[in-house]
């Protein structure tokens, strides 16, 4: 392909992957909605449109006529500047998931992912150490008390479970040698995903999932009995609404990161011997991407109304004697796997 047919498949892409997160993150919203009141014997949500489906749009519409109020004693600049960074963080990091193989698209071979690196784990990992940075200047540039202890809650708890969640896919780019996150889920072909080859691996980093997305119950930096409302205690209108949509988003890009290292991304274990046609092959692989991460999200959405906020001191023993141990032996075990069976 030449340069200008190149730049306009990547636009399409980066388009379509923006479109459908923002209606996905609208959704996703209206699900937990739901689920909670499913899991609390409550109606949830069903008054705007059939059984509520249109109630993302009225609660978007309502925080649009909300007054965008700053505090006196904030840094306006950097209170500002959080929520997009927020944002920026949540819809770029997807930009390296592979949730296709290669597709056909009028005679040309075009991969279904934004951009195909070589390190986009790499680009993984760097974006969502930047996630702190966010909510530790939305606490500190709010001039309040509470939120300044939501920011710094916020970067003790990222950086304790950020060492674990980096420890945790040292494992699978032991098993893949590289980097590229085609080529990992190229290596769990079958059933070699790598959630069955190295359980400990996965365990670890769907827990520090949770605590990097700040989901109960690692909600620390936004508890409301003692914080108010933690780092956006002072935030309103919109700018709330960048957090809030954040949150949801992270949540989508750690769903997609749990399927892609740990649940064999795309693949349907044996597709390849079915002789199906390309177009066929494409759509099931895309469609079984989409399912896995739903499963992943509802598990999320699940645990969020199943367990108790921990205590700050839990919360810390968990990461640092539970969480980074663990992930520790998982590297062991897999360089074990690899030395005695030649993987």
């Amino acid at each position: 392909m030449s340069i200008l047919e190149i730049v306009i498949f990547s636009l399409v892409k980066i388009l379509v992957l923006v479109t459908v997160m923002l209606l996905t993150v609208s959704y996703l919203v209206y699900f937990e909605r739901r689920i909670s009141a499913w899991a609390q014997n409550r109606l949830g949500p069903n008054r705007v449109g059939w059984e509520g489906v249109l109630q993302p749009f009225a609660d978007v519409f309502k925080l649009l006529l909300k007054e965008d109020i700053v505090p006196t004693a904030a840094n306006k600049p950097i209170h500002a500047l959080a929520p997009i960074l927020a944002l920026f963080v949540a819809f770029t990091t997807y930009a390296v998931i592979p949730f296709g193989p290669n597709a056909t698209i009028f005679g040309y071979n075009v991969p279904l992912v934004v951009a195909d690196v070589n390190i986009g784990i790499l680009y993984v990992l760097a974006l969502t150490s930047l996630g702190v940075y966010a909510i530790t200047f939305a606490g500190w540039s709010s001039g309040s008390k509470y939120s300044l202890l939501g920011g710094i809650r916020s970067s003790a708890q990222m950086i304790s479970y950020e060492i674990s969640m980096g420890f945790s896919i040292g494992g699978v780019l032991l098993l893949s040698s590289s980097l590229r996150p085609e080529a990992i889920v190229a290596g769990q072909a079958g059933w070699m995903w790598n959630a069955i080859v190295q359980p400990i691996g996965f365990i670890t980093f769907l827990v520090s999932a949770f605590a990097e997305t700040n989901r109960l119950p690692f909600d620390l930096p936004e508890a409301e009995p003692e914080l108010v409302g933690g780092f956006h205690t002072e935030y309103s209108s919109m700018k709330f609404a960048g957090f809030f949509l954040a949150e949801y988003a992270n949540m989508i890009v750690a769903a997609g990161l749990i399927v892609t290292l740990y649940l064999g991304g795309w693949q349907f274990p044996y597709l390849e011997t079915f002789g199906l046609s390309q177009t066929w092959y494409v759509i099931i692989s895309v469609l079984t991407f989409i399912s896995k991460e739903i499963l992943v999200l509802f598990f999320f959405l699940w645990v969020r109304w199943s367990l108790p906020r921990f205590r700050y001191d839990q919360l810390m023993n968990l990461g640092w004697k539970v969480m980074f141990p663990l992930s520790l032996i998982n590297i062991i075990w897999v360089a074990a796997l690899i030395m005695i069976f030649k993987i």
